[in-house]
């Protein structure tokens, strides 16, 4: 299944776009609104995207008011995916427990995002009070830049998670040649882009391989073979995120990629190469199993 980042795709703007895709996340949403960083707050650099928006988004009742309904008109049935962002762990769970009924599909929960300075609960905690309120599907939404991600990953799968979303932007700087001073007004923001491919691909691993859970891989997909190897890494599910800004066009280009690609790696589907990556691994644990 392909989807979108978070923030790369506004379906109010291109709901072509959005019905291309197999599941749509929309913004992260918050209790109150929120106008985000002041600009600039994107710049492009020689190795990806910075991005320092800040969570900018109309708040939680707005959105359900106005921007929910809206959005289930013009996905024409694509799967809504709403990702859920706090600066405390009741933020998370109030705003999970106003979602429901056959609106949303699943809750994705922005737990990493490196471009507030405020802080929330932690992720485990957060998971449990939203598991707590919401029969929903709940994707805890991790960095990287975590020392111990699998033992992250293994928190929130014990609190409840019933998946992951792999991963978010890494805290990067960009300075302008001419002043040596920093391009976004915030100093640092979120890299994104082809450069945070390995990144993401060594977390997924490593997630897959601490808790089984489903992932959604995201981290500088532009191609198909990029989706292969997040699939071949453990990923169920991939996410576009900077391309869609390059690229309207990508979801049906890297579906067809992602077809040919798994063609000429011998499998029937993409699926079929789903945790490829971890084969050696399995040999390893089998042949240990015999020799005892």
């Amino acid at each position: 299944m392909l989807l979108n980042a978070s923030g790369c795709l506004d379906a109010l703007v291109a709901p072509e776009v959005a019905r291309a895709l197999d599941g749509f996340v929309t913004k992260t949403i918050t209790p109150l609104p929120r106008e985000g960083n002041a600009p600039p707050r994107i710049a492009e650099t020689a190795h990806g995207m910075l991005n320092a928006i800040g969570l900018a988004n109309p708040g939680r009742e707005r959105f359900l008011e106005e921007h929910l309904p809206r959005l289930r008109a013009l996905l024409d049935g694509v799967p809504l995916w709403v990702s859920v962002g706090g600066f405390h762990v009741d933020d998370y769970a109030e705003t999970c427990a106003a979602l429901g009924g056959d609106e949303v599909a699943a809750v994705e929960l922005n737990l990493s995002c490196p471009n507030v300075d405020e802080a929330a609960g932690t992720a485990a905690e957060i998971v449990a009070a939203c598991r707590a309120v919401t029969p929903l599907p709940l994707y805890a939404k991790l960095s990287a830049a975590h020392p111990d991600l699998p033992e992250v990953a293994r928190a929130v799968a014990a609190a409840g998670a019933d998946g992951l979303s792999l991963v978010n932007t890494l805290r990067g700087l960009a300075l302008d040649p001419r002043t040596l001073e920093p391009v976004l007004a915030r100093g640092s923001g979120g890299l994104s882009g082809p450069s945070l491919k390995p990144v993401a691909l060594a977390a997924v691993h490593a997630c897959y391989a601490a808790t089984k859970l489903p992932i959604v891989g995201m981290g500088g997909v532009t191609t198909g073979q990029d989706a292969l190897e997040l699939i071949a890494c453990g990923a169920r599910d991939v996410a576009l995120g900077t391309v869609l800004f390059s690229d309207p066009d990508a979801p049906a280009r890297v579906r067809e990629e992602l077809a040919r690609a798994a063609e000429q790696l011998g499998v029937v589907r993409p699926d079929d190469a789903y945790a490829r990556a971890h084969a050696a691994e399995k040999s390893l644990e089998i042949g240990s199993k015999v020799a005892a």
